[in-house]
């Protein structure tokens, strides 16, 4: 008779292991992964035999690795059972961390804004407010960053990313002539250099950076220097306007934890003009060319 292997065994904790892939199968039901329901299932979720088709695995490893006394699994191994059971992005990390392995990065940034952040957009209805992934995607924003910056709804398929606007443009060079846009873009150059680090398997980033080699020497020459950087907190802003002129904003940066997400929100010091011009704003609504957008 072989030997009961550890509960610890190389940073591996099978007992907890086997409780948690045991709890997430449970919550798995058939009809999420395309399977019949059927009328003689005596517990809830998937079966063992399930799960271990869905991963991939031989059900008598996934049988052993439930009972605690499997071999510790591989990295594939783990990555195909966070899929199959679905977990989240922490749970995959919990997987991870209970075989005694680094969670495998992320592969790559959500597109789907988490509902709060959704409502939080509305509630900002005097606040010009908007939601960008990690390569600089528009997600989501409220009618106020629409009536400041533009409305991605009437630009052409492709053109809602801030990064191929300030590059690939007609306007670029222009843009990027003023020394605030030059600044930004060396900053949004960096970001998008730590994203890919970041997410080092997302066909999204990999593609954007590609177009951007292709249309732009000045993407090129800021690449090449290699920098890195991550923004946070608050800065300030100077936009344009086509009808209100020229606004001193606050821009603020939170980041949307778990998703690959920021949160931006623009505001102006109370009693000053340019709170008066976003007021403004609310009532002359969308006029801002999107060849502007910054």
């Amino acid at each position: 008779m072989a030997a009961a292997r550890p509960a610890h065994d190389g940073g591996m904790d099978r007992r907890q292991l086997a409780e948690f892939l045991q709890s997430r199968r449970a919550r798995v039901q058939p009809g999420d992964v395309g399977l019949p329901a059927g009328t003689r299932r005596r517990t809830p979720g998937l079966r063992r035999e399930e799960a271990a088709r869905l991963a991939g695995i031989s059900v008598d490893y996934y049988t052993r690795l439930e009972q605690a006394r499997g071999p510790r699994p591989s990295r594939q191994v783990l990555s195909a059972l966070a899929r199959a059971l679905r977990l989240s992005d922490d749970e995959r990390a919990h997987l991870y961390h209970l075989a005694g392995e680094l969670p495998a990065p992320p592969t790559g940034p959500s597109p789907d804004v988490p509902a709060g952040i959704l409502h939080l957009l509305d509630r900002l209805d005097d606040t010009p407010a908007y939601v960008i992934d990690v390569k600089y995607e528009i997600l989501a924003w409220n009618p106020m960053a629409a009536a400041l910056l533009g409305d991605p709804t009437t630009w052409p398929p492709g053109r809602r990313n801030m990064l191929w606007n300030m590059f690939g443009s007609e306007l670029s060079a222009i843009a990027l002539a003023d020394p605030q846009s030059s600044a930004f873009a060396d900053e949004c150059v960096a970001e998008l250099r730590a994203a890919a680090a970041q997410y080092p398997r997302d066909p999204g980033i990999h593609g954007l950076i590609a177009r951007l080699r292709a249309a732009s020497p000045e993407f090129v020459r800021r690449w090449e220097q290699l920098r890195v950087y991550v923004r946070r907190g608050s800065t300030t802003k100077q936009v344009r306007h086509p009808v209100v002129g020229e606004l001193t904003l606050e821009c603020e940066v939170l980041d949307v934890a778990g998703h690959g997400q920021r949160l931006i929100v623009y505001t102006a010091t109370p009693g000053t003009p340019s709170a008066e011009a976003l007021k403004l704003l609310g009532v002359v609504g969308t006029q801002w060319p999107a060849d502007h957008l910054a």
